[in-house]
């Protein structure tokens, strides 16, 4: 069972969960980062993520989010590396979720959208080669030719700046093909790169309650760039004490009140 601590605490079933995490606006672009950690900042434990869910705890609330989200997005963005890593699989959707989509106006499946600097990827790759929806790759004009020939049977490649990956381009193209709501589950670069080009309007994240002590990486990484501030928006908790916490953007503040003029008021 998943409950709501804050804000109005109660039980969630599976309508009141998705309401948690549905996008107030669709016809804006907005990019959630999705992501599990330990308690003391892990982002792996023996080099996967799954291993956040070792010691007997069940991973039934992560990944009933994580089927949300999913669901919710228009778009998936993974790095190149993490889809290797973790062994993406094609992007596949239960029937009561694409149920959901089709009610609510959305294309049955999610579009795969891979972020790679030297196309190191199998076009036989299943996570390509058998995907319900044409996947998209966002690389940048170095990127080897050949590599590039060897995906477009299987992938539209596109070129986004000339010696890096321009991932503000890469979602403004993304917009113009209808896709807009976005969901990246990683990695710890990819998460970096769109925090420092400021894409990142939300950050999804599960706590485990576990230990994993010194070693592990961060779910971030890559170039430092200037802190920025997120509000928290809810907080979930499971029955094993697993948080589920949703931090977006803050609300810009109001402009042209009257009731204020930037003066202290006697």
């Amino acid at each position: 069972m998943i409950s709501r601590l804050w804000p109005d605490p109660q039980p969630l079933d599976d309508d009141a969960l998705i309401a948690a995490y549905e996008f107030a606006d669709r016809s804006r672009t907005h990019l959630r980062v999705n992501f599990v950690t330990s308690v003391d900042g892990a982002v792996e434990v023996e080099g996967f993520s799954a291993g956040l869910f070792s010691d007997g705890l069940a991973r039934d609330a992560d990944l009933k989010v994580f089927g949300i989200l999913r669901m919710l997005c228009d778009a998936l963005l993974v790095g190149a590396g993490t889809l290797r890593h973790e062994g993406y699989k094609s992007l596949r959707l239960s029937d009561p979720r694409r149920a959901w989509r089709r009610a609510h106006g959305l294309a049955e499946y999610p579009t795969l959208v891979v972020v790679s600097s030297a196309l190191d990827l199998m076009a036989a790759n299943p996570a390509l080669a058998e995907a319900p929806v044409r996947p998209i790759v966002l690389t940048h004009a170095a990127a080897p030719a050949d590599r590039r020939a060897a995906l477009e049977p299987v992938a539209d490649v596109l070129t986004l700046g000339d010696e890096q990956v321009d991932l503000a381009a890469g979602v403004a193209r993304l917009a113009e093909r209808g896709l807009r709501q976005l969901l990246s589950e990683g990695g710890p670069h990819l998460f970096g790169a769109l925090a420092a080009a400021d894409l990142v309007d939300e950050v999804d994240l599960t706590v485990s309650p576990l230990l994993a002590g010194p070693g592990a990486d961060r779910i971030i990484a890559g170039r430092g760039h200037a802190p920025s501030r997120l509000a928290l928006r809810h907080v979930l908790v499971d029955d094993q004490g697993m948080l589920l916490l949703r931090y977006t953007r803050p609300a810009p503040a109001p402009t042209g009140n009257p009731a204020f003029s930037g003066k202290m008021q006697a």
